[in-house]
Parts: structure tokens; C-alpha cells; sequence
């Protein structure tokens, strides 16, 4: 009796995975640049009697360029590559958060960590998580904009205990050298293993049809793609609707909690290493909350979907204020783990409205709808921080934001998937 033995199939992984996992790693180092503003806030005012104000409009700086940059970080990819565009960017992040130990004016931290920082951190924003889902994906594309997602805001709060115990134990400048040490690390993984597009090595987008014609790299000057992209994306509907939500969205994420949350809870006693800690939990629900909203956008009408998160956060938002006290209190846990799940899971459902409304542009749209997001943090940065030096509290911050978001509820749900309404 003869057995008739076949060679078992290699299972080959699609080169698409490959590329996420790197543009993860990038997006996920990428956030600790994001996490520092938050802890150097209190340690900058003690060291050089800097007021929040000052210190808040400098972090504004940063959100609104890190906003603004994405549209023509997008196009620049187009033209460019994404490799080269991250590369750079990682590098701007280094110089400008190392040089910060050399700082002795507030002129400085606006250059260094406003526009330095700003700018490198725009051009790794969610517009690369969007353009990488593009160009190499067409199954799975709201799941792996989600897994993006939550690496670029899970990062960011994960990486804010370890940034708090650096600057309350060895100093603040300490871990501005740690951050810059974090974006040289990540230069070799995006040069050596980051590919543009699937033609580069010869293959497909996953779940693309192979006989699909391909779109050719931009040969259009970026700034002016950018520029036209908007100018026809402007003169709809959807866009507004888009950009406003999102602009709510900003203000009461990166602007108010990122930014003012550890300080706020010092207002109550609570030390800044626990309060670093809290926004590290809401880091790790995050991680849940926006891959289940990825996986939701591909299944989920993504406008009921923004509808419910904004309106969800709206109002915990408004109950905020109670909550805070010199320990972790239960009802503080609870926030914290419902605000995690909600903390981004707004993104996946844009980036799929910007695609279904706007097609190939999408990416630069949602570009545009993203520097809408960062100049309402920056708004609300340096509003809550002036509110703080003005009334001594920032309650007023909170239940503003709130009801902004209950506001963008009804933005999202007036959306259509046409650009003529």
C-alpha cells in the first residue's frame, strides 16, 4: 500500500500586515511625543514661574500645526513616499524635544515644542494610519484603521506614567531626552521595513482585485493638491459637518483631558503619578474601543456610530467634575474606563465617511477634517488654561465641552454620503 503524501501549502502572510505592523510601531512611538505637554505643565511653572496660560498656548502651538500639517503630510506622501515623510518627521521630533533641555524663555518652548514638535507629530498624525488603510488595504480597512488608530491615542497615554515618574523623580528634562531618544529608535523600522505601495514589491492591495488598474504616484506639487482638495471639499455640505465634529472631537480629547486632566486632578489633591496613571488606563480601554469601532464602521452605518460616541461623551463629560478627588475613587475608575472606550473610537467612522464621500481623496480630506480636530484642542487647550488662572477651577472647561459634544451629535447624524447635500 503506497501513501501518496503532498507537500503541505505554506500559508503566506499578505505583505499588507507587514506594512501595518510597522506604520503601528511608528504611530505608537510617535504618541510619547504627544504624552510629555501633559506632565511638563506643572514642573515648568515650579522651575521657571511660567503660568498655565503661557505654558497651555505653547501646547496650542503644537495642536494646531500637528493638525494643520496632516492635509499636506498627506499629499507629501502622495508625492513623496510615506517612508521618507516619517523618517523626516521623526527627526524633527527628536531635535525639537531634545533641545527643550536647553530652554530658558517661553519663546523657546513655542519654537522647540510648538512648531519643532508640532510639525513632525502632524506629519505622523492619523492621516498616515489613513494613507497606509488606502493604499494597502481594501478588505479589513475599518479594522486596521482602528488598530491604528488606537496605537497613536493608547501610546500616547500609556506612555504618560513613565513620563511622570521622569519628571517628578530625575527632572522634567530628563524625559524630554527620553522622547528623543524614542524618535531616533524608530527611524531604522520605518526606512528598512515601511514600503509606499503594494506595486513596490510587486503585489496587490489586500482584497483588491488584481486586475485593477493602479493609481500612480501624485506627480502634483503637494501643497497645491492639498490646497485644491479642500477648496472642492469646501464647498460641500459633508465637509463642515465633518470638520465641526471633529473640531468638538479635538477639544474634548488632545486639548481638555490629554492637556489639563493631570493638572486638574492636582487642583484635588491627587498626586501627578496617579493622575498619569488614570490617562494610561483610559489608554488601555482605548485599545478596545476604537478596534471594536473599526470593526463596527465596516458593518455600521459610520454616522449613528459618531452620533452615539459624541453624545456618550458629552455627557460623561458633564458629570466629570464630581468625580475628581485626592484618590482613585470607584466612581472616578468607572469614567475613566467608559471615557477610554469612547476616546477615539471617532476616528475609524470619519476616515470612512471621508472615503465613501469624497473617494480618492479621502485621505487629504480627512487630512483637512483632522487639522480641524487639532485647532479646536488647541482652542481648548489654552481656553481651559486660561480659565484655570482666571477662576481657580476648571469646571466651566468641562461642562463647555460637554455640550459641545452633544452638539456634534447632531452634526454627525445630518451627514449624507453625497457631496452635492
Amino acid at each position: 500500500m503506497t501513501v501518496s503524501t503532498t507537500p503541505a501549502r505554506r500559508v503566506r502572510v499578505h505583505r499588507a500586515w507587514f506594512v501595518a505592523a510597522v506604520a503601528f510601531v511608528a504611530i505608537l512611538g510617535a504618541a510619547g511625543f504627544r504624552a510629555t505637554p501633559g506632565v511638563l505643565i506643572t514642573p515648568l511653572q515650579e522651575e521657571f514661574g511660567w503660568g498655565k496660560g503661557v505654558i497651555s498656548l505653547a501646547v496650542s502651538i503644537n495642536l494646531v500645526l500637528y493638525g494643520l500639517t496632516a492635509p499636506f503630510a498627506a499629499a507629501l506622501m502622495d508625492r513623496f513616499g510615506m517612508r521618507r515623510v516619517v523618517s523626516l518627521a521623526l527627526l524633527l521630533v527628536a531635535v525639537g524635544s531634545g533641545l527643550t533641555v536647553l530652554m530658558t524663555a517661553t519663546w523657546h518652548l513655542m519654537l522647540l515644542w510648538g512648531v519643532l514638535v508640532g510639525l513632525g507629530t502632524g506629519s505622523m498624525a492619523l492621516v498616515f494610519a489613513a494613507t497606509v488603510t488606502d493604499r494597502w488595504f481594501v478588505r479589513h480597512r475599518g479594522l486596521v484603521t482602528g488598530v491604528l488608530t488606537a496605537a497613536g491615542a493608547t501610546g500616547q497615554l500609556v506612555f504618560l506614567p513613565v513620563l511622570a515618574h521622569l519628571a517628578q523623580g530625575p527632572g522634567w528634562r530628563v524625559a524630554s531626552l527620553a522622547v528623543a531618544g524614542s524618535a531616533l529608535a524608530v527611524v531604522p523600522f520605518v526606512w528598512w521595513l515601511l514600503r509606499d505601495r503594494p506595486e513596490d514589491v510587486g503585489t496587490t492591495a489586500l482584497g483588491a482585485d488584481p486586475d485593477a488598474p493602479r493609481t500612480p504616484a501624485s506627480t502634483v506639487n503637494a501643497a497645491v493638491r492639498a490646497l485644491t482638495v479642500l477648496r472642492s471639499a469646501a464647498r460641500t455640505r459633508p465637509f463642515w459637518y465633518l470638520a465641526g465634529g471633529f473640531a468638538i472631537c479635538g477639544a474634548s480629547t488632545n486639548g481638555l483631558v490629554s492637556t489639563h486632566f493631570i493638572p486638574a486632578a492636582h487642583d484635588h489633591g491627587m498626586p501627578e503619578p496617579m493622575a498619569a496613571g488614570l490617562l494610561a488606563v483610559i489608554g488601555i480601554f482605548d485599545i478596545v474601543g476604537t478596534v471594536a469601532s473599526g470593526w463596527l464602521s465596516d458593518k455600521v452605518d459610520p454616522r449613528i456610530l459618531l452620533g452615539v460616541y459624541y453624545a456618550l461623551r458629552g455627557l460623561s463629560l458633564m458629570v466629570l467634575p464630581s468625580l475628581f478627588a485626592a484618590t482613585a475613587e470607584p466612581s472616578m475608575l468607572i469614567f475613566i474606563v467608559f471615557y477610554g472606550l469612547d476616546w477615539v473610537a471617532t476616528v475609524p467612522p470619519t476616515v470612512a465617511l471621508c472615503r465613501s464621500v469624497y473617494g480618492t481623496d479621502g485621505a487629504v480630506v480627512f487630512g483637512w477634517v483632522f487639522g480641524a480636530h487639532q485647532v479646536g484642542a488647541a482652542i481648548a487647550a489654552v481656553g481651559a488654561g486660561l480659565a484655570r488662572d482666571q477662576l481657580g477651577a476648571y469646571d466651566v472647561a468641562w461642562y463647555a465641552s460637554g455640550a459641545l459634544c452633544l452638539l456634534a451629535t447632531g452634526m454627525s447624524l445630518a451627514i449624507r454620503h453625497s457631496k452635492g447635500r
